[in-house]
């Protein structure tokens, strides 16, 4: 049965948004602000987040059948279709990611990995510099999809740093190179769904999210210290660090996606950040060392001891790390992606592309979502080879082949990486369902139409369309495809610059990539080894980024608007 999405059910615009918005507002509620007390009587804020994805699911189904009329085989079809994407590639890469780093623990090698890091520098906001900002935003640009956020955030709670600052701090990172993320995929469906020149996109986008790529450094240096009770002078008594590691990225950021392209915009601004940072280190020390509560007895004994690991000691140590990185960069590479898409293996494919029934084709998109009526595809790719999660997965496999593991070792990094992941993978299943769901059925279409109707203001609001498209559905790529050709529609209606109003779409979704419920749930699985404190910690997490997300995309809306209206020489020349 077809199924045309309907913009306006309630024949009113106001009454629809609402309406439309309750499953979002059902699932921030239930994550974030629900009220219970433990048994000591003390009031909490928030439910475990598998009860909760489950609850604002059935909301979900129940929205999309009864406000717009979304047939049932269809909606079921949808959030299906959801939730086997959220357990892959999604939840594929999380398991692979905990898999290498519990080998790391189990074998010991982690405890050198540890040393070598606080001899470089044993500053916890240097660290955190170099490792979520810096190494993050390579393997956002490898490989993308939560990649960075499970890694980043394993590494820094394995050197130490609670749960929730990981998790926090790997979120916010992980935002200026979200638009050029897994090889610029999300500008170069930018470029296929709005029809305007990839380059253009490209370099547009490169000449917002620099000024951001300074910004970000300090934001989140400044967020590690308060979160830690310190003062604006201990985030000032870094500033070498910090403006040479955003500087750095910035300016790659900005040349190689003006004059290259968008496929290796941030695995090399992240590459000549670590390097920048690292050559730094060697001719400058923080005067003051910033340690986490607790631990500067044992820090600066640690510091100031030397060494008891040999320089090859430290090399297998990092080996594991070293294979990660060149695997994900090798499964984000699109020619090796093609290569291993073609291949069988003992006579199994290794892609299977399976139309989803009562869906593929099914559902059409309308305008002012898109030109004309546009059939929505619904193909779930079952790529098990060419998957991001199975090149991690393949190097965790390589690393415990390289450091020898034992049976006991293999049997016990198994068991444990599995307790750790039955939950996480629930609920990343269950929160990709719910945003596949509103992706089909146009709720989300029709939250987002409510920006189209500031005219002057538009260019604002079109960065904080983008924002909305990723909270919608937990990724830059997605949003782009969702809003992407709308948004070139409202700028020829309102004689705005296209190119500048489509690129706002991908640069402001990145500022809600740190409050995506996917994001923050892939970022509680790799930080909290107890899967119980992890699904509570989701609540917390979110309320303590949303400020930030919601800030930061605002300081873009006012960017667009500037270049839209005062600075319109920033936007690159092309031709149509």
């Amino acid at each position: 049965m077809e199924f045309h999405q309907v913009y306006d059910p309630m024949g009113n615009a106001f009454l629809s948004t609402v309406l439309a918005a309750i499953p979002i507002l059902t699932l921030l509620y239930l994550l974030a602000f629900h009220p219970h007390k433990d048994q000591m009587g003390r009031t909490h804020y928030g439910i475990a987040a598998p009860k909760a994805a489950l609850i604002a699911g059935v909301v979900t189904i129940l929205t999309a059948i009864l406000l717009v009329g979304m047939p049932v085989s269809s909606t079921l079809a949808a959030f299906g279709y959801g939730s086997f994407f959220g357990m892959m590639p999604i939840g594929w890469i999380v398991v692979a990611a905990m898999f290498l780093y519990t080998i790391t623990l189990v074998t010991g090698q982690f405890d050198i990995v540890k040393s070598s890091v606080v001899h470089l520098s044993s500053d916890r906001r240097i660290q955190t510099l170099l490792i979520a900002f810096s190494f993050g935003a390579f393997i956002e640009g490898a490989a993308g999809f939560g990649t960075p956020v499970a890694i980043a955030g394993a590494l820094m709670v394995g050197l130490g740093f609670r749960p929730m600052a990981a998790a926090v701090l790997c979120l916010i990172a992980n935002t200026a190179p979200v638009a050029y993320g897994a090889v610029g995929t999300p500008i170069i469906t930018l470029a296929k769904v709005t029809g305007l020149p990839e380059m253009a996109l490209s370099a547009m986008a490169g000449r917002q999210l620099p000024f951001f790529s300074v910004i970000i450094p300090f934001w989140l240096i400044a967020t590690m210290v308060f979160m830690h009770k310190g003062k604006w002078k201990q985030v000032m008594e870094i500033w070498p660090a910090i403006l040479v590691s955003g500087v750095s990225f910035a300016v790659t950021q900005f040349v190689v996606s003006n004059y290259v392209g968008p496929m290796l915009v941030d695995i090399l601004g992240g590459i000549i950040s670590i390097l920048s940072l690292i050559v730094l280190l060697k001719v400058w020390q923080p005067k003051n060392k910033f340690y986490l509560p607790g631990e500067e007895e044992d820090m600066k004994a640690l510091e100031q001891k030397e060494t008891k690991y040999r320089a090859g000691e430290v090399a297998k140590a990092w080996a594991p790390w070293a294979i990660l990185t060149l695997f994900v960069f090798m499964w984000g590479l699109p020619q090796w992606k093609n290569f291993l898409n073609s291949i069988n293996v003992f006579g199994i494919k290794s892609l299977y592309s399976i139309p989803v029934p009562f869906l593929d084709q099914l559902v059409f998109r309308s305008p002012p979502l898109a030109k004309e009526q546009i059939a929505e595809a619904a193909i779930y790719s079952f790529n098990w080879l060419s998957a991001a999660g199975t090149g991690v997965f393949l190097a965790a496999l390589l690393s415990g082949l390289f450091l020898r593991m034992d049976r006991e070792q293999w049997k016990l990094s198994i068991i444990r990486t599995a307790q750790r992941m039955k939950t996480p993978l629930i609920t990343i299943a269950l929160v990709l369902g719910l945003g596949f769901t509103t992706r089909y059925s146009g709720l989300d279409a029709i939250l987002g139409l409510a920006f189209t109707k500031t005219g002057v203001l538009y260019p604002f609001f079109a960065a904080m369309l983008g924002w909305l498209g990723v909270f919608l559905t937990g990724s830059d790529t997605s949003s782009n495809a969702l809003f992407g050709s709308m948004q070139r529609i409202t700028a020829d209606q309102l004689g705005l610059d296209p190119v500048l109003i489509a690129a706002s779409n991908s640069t402001g979704g990145v500022m809600g990539k740190m409050i995506d419920a996917q994001s923050i749930v892939v970022a509680t699985a790799a930080c909290y080894e107890n899967r119980n404190e992890g699904a509570n910690a989701v609540g917390p997490i979110f309320r303590a980024v949303f400020f930030h997300s919601i800030v930061l995309a605002a300081l873009m809306g006012v960017l667009v608007m500037l270049q839209a209206y005062v600075f319109p020489w920033m936007i690159p020349a092309y031709t149509l």
